[in-house]
């Protein structure tokens, strides 16, 4: 056999898909059939005004079809400067904004840019698995922050874990995957540490549209040199279900997209045309439409909030954005609880074990549930079907 890269052998393989796996032979009754909340990501279609949008592009302009600017088209990174200065009350311009090809691939760009072998990043635990994944095949050491009882990260924790080697602090609000939001405040105190040590904040904002609290979640895009420290990550796919046309954002320093510039012209050269003409679209003509969306996404989070909270023996630990993050009452592991659940009440969900590293014993005792894709009825039931469960 041909080599084969020892970091890209040693981490693990991708969760979601590993998760489907253990449908392989099951069979599940009509009355009871699969309750999938294993993935964050709209299945139903955009609205039809944006993909009549794509596709008249795709059949009247010529420039749907080829390469475009690497950082992204002018028009999308004009709009999303628009909305996050407006968004924030701070100011962020057009060349401080890069257009990706999905989130994940800013967070790899953006990680790129900053860490190379040997090199550390701090990750608050529970987190998110591909971002572990990717630091683990760049040779990265991920050095894992582990979050309090209220699911929340300590900065005076993270500060006693920075070295030499640390490049960056990574933060997800609202969380993946325990749901939380992390106050401003919080938020405040990791930059201030970010910066007295030299170091990027770099914050995913992927779930921001569906944040419960109104205004601004911080207060970073609003000061001075604020690009000097933070970068932050967004995603298109969730507010405008653009998820298969993987249209993704980073903010920040313009000398630092000059280097994120060289990685994305070897991975994708530049983002997919189709895709960016439907997040702009979206961006200038849905915005009632998303706050709709908002609305829903929150009034499953208060039936998940309420549902899973009256479960005996269970501990809801966080909710929010489209995830809740809840402890079991069973002496096994997650990871054989998670794969039990298909065959015994017809849930798929993602152990805790996923999230965590493999010495950290949280893992065993959480599970993700992921409910954006379930509405409150069917939230309700999968309370029910929680609760049969036997040890």
């Amino acid at each position: 056999m041909t080599p084969t890269n020892p970091l890209l052998a040693a981490t693990f393989a991708p969760p979601v898909m590993e998760a489907r796996r253990w449908l392989d032979g099951v069979t599940f009754a009509p009355d009871r059939p699969l309750l999938n909340v294993s993935q964050a990501a709209p299945v139903d279609p955009p609205p039809e005004g944006l993909r009549r949008a794509m596709a008249d592009a795709l059949l009247t302009r010529p420039e749907a079809h080829l390469y475009g600017p690497v950082l992204g088209n002018a028009d999308l990174r004009a709009e999303l400067a628009r909305a996050f200065s407006a968004g924030y009350g701070g100011s962020v311009e057009a060349e401080q904004v890069a257009i990706t090809q999905g989130c994940n691939q800013a967070f790899c760009a953006v990680m790129a840019s900053l860490a190379g072998p040997g090199d550390q990043v701090i990750l608050p635990t529970p987190w998110y698995f591909n971002h572990k994944m990717w630091l683990d095949m760049a040779g990265v050491e991920t050095v894992p922050l582990a979050c309090g009882d209220d699911m929340l990260p300590d900065p005076e924790r993270a500060e006693a874990l920075i070295t030499p080697r640390t490049r960056a602090i990574v933060l997800v609000t609202p969380n993946n995957p325990s749901g939380a939001e992390y106050p401003a405040a919080l938020v405040g105190r990791f930059h201030d540490l970010a910066r007295r040590h030299g170091i990027a904040l770099v914050l995913d904002e992927t779930y921001r549209d569906f944040d419960s609290r109104e205004g601004a979640p911080h207060d970073l895009l609003t000061r001075p040199g604020w690009d000097e420290t933070a970068i932050q990550l967004y995603s298109f796919s969730k507010a405008y279900r653009l998820t298969g046309h993987r249209v993704g954002a980073l903010i920040a320093n313009p000398a630092r997209l000059a280097q994120i510039e060289k990685f994305l012209d070897t991975v994708a050269i530049s983002p997919s045309q189709p895709g960016q003409i439907g997040a702009v679209w979206g961006m200038r003509n849905l915005g009632p439409w998303l706050a709709g969306e908002r609305a829903e996404i929150l009034a499953r989070r208060a039936a998940a909030d309420k549902a899973l909270s009256a479960l005996p023996g269970w501990r809801l630990k966080s909710v929010g954005a489209y995830f809740a993050w809840i402890e079991h009452p069973f002496a096994e592991s997650s990871a054989d609880l998670a794969r039990r659940m298909v065959a015994e009440i017809g849930v798929l969900a993602l152990p805790g074990t996923m999230f965590t590293p493999d010495d950290d014993p949280s893992g065993a005792r959480h599970l993700r549930i992921a409910f954006a894709n379930v509405d409150a009825a069917g939230i309700g039931q999968l309370a029910e079907r929680l609760g049969l469960l036997r040890g």
